[in-house]
């Protein structure tokens, strides 16, 4: 286990990393350290070929209290040219989590409120406990949900989030899950055995179709398919069925073996 300041990043399984932000005293509120710790564990996950599934989860009773309000205090004293630069490091963290080329995984308990939020919608997938809940709370302090809202809007849609920005009503689990912010929900007591679940989903997936399938998705957008998007996808599929992964699948599937991408 690679132990910082603020999170630590250990092995959950093969295949599997596990980054944990470590600061339950704060309910797991970020400020500048934790941002560039974990924009440098992505750096180091990503460039890890063993690892083919991220796990971020919170130490303690809850996932993430969002931003540290010490840090936001600090930062309503600072020039705008410092917190501009500020709020550049943050928005570079999370988009290297939404653009991370290995599947992620977001593991909600408690609760996750304002960049807590940001975080469980920049992962691919997240799986909350029935004791979650969920606050985009920025404007009870003067401020607003700007870097985290591109990800908000993506996971529950334009009306939903200005609907959870303006009234920072504070929703449950269940609810979350009808809204489409998170993709299941079990008991507390379940939590870890339903991730692990979804963990050998993904890892039953070829890392390359995987990381195609997040570039390509990247791209697309809701609405009509014309030439060019058409285009776009005859160009992907026609690339990768040719190649080494997509054989080994279908040999695979036809020789009724696991391919050589699950770990052992």
């Amino acid at each position: 286990m690679t132990a910082n300041n603020t999170l630590s990043i250990g092995k959950r399984a093969p295949g599997v990393a596990q980054i944990t932000m470590s600061r339950p005293e704060v309910f797991n509120a970020f400020d500048e350290a934790m941002i560039g710790e974990l924009d440098g564990a992505f750096d180091q996950l990503i460039a890890d070929d063993s690892v083919r599934v991220i796990l971020l989860a919170g130490d303690g009773k809850h996932f993430s209290a969002g931003a540290d309000l010490k840090w936001m205090q600090r930062a309503s004293e600072e020039s705008r040219d410092w917190n501009l630069a500020d709020a550049r490091r943050f928005a570079a963290m999370l988009g290297k989590i939404d653009s991370c080329p290995k599947p992620t995984l977001a593991r909600i308990q408690g609760a996750a409120l304002g960049g807590g939020v940001g975080l469980a919608c920049a992962c691919d997938v997240a799986i909350a406990a029935d004791n979650a809940s969920f606050a985009v709370s920025e404007a009870k302090f003067g401020i607003l949900p700007a870097v985290i809202g591109p990800y908000l809007t993506n996971a529950v849609g334009k009306r939903h989030a200005r609907w959870l920005a303006l009234t920072m009503t504070r929703i449950r689990a269940t609810e979350a899950l009808t809204l489409g912010l998170v993709h299941q929900v079990c008991a507390l007591a379940d939590l870890d055995t339903r991730v692990d679940a979804v963990i050998t989903e993904l890892l039953a997936g070829a890392p390359g179709a995987q990381r195609e399938i997040k570039a390509l998705f990247s791209q697309l957008e809701v609405g009509p398919v014309n030439d060019e998007v058409r285009e776009l996808t005859a160009q992907t599929i026609s690339r990768v069925r040719g190649g080494e992964e997509a054989r080994e699948g279908f040999a695979a599937f036809l020789d009724k073996r696991p391919p050589k991408w699950i770990p052992q």
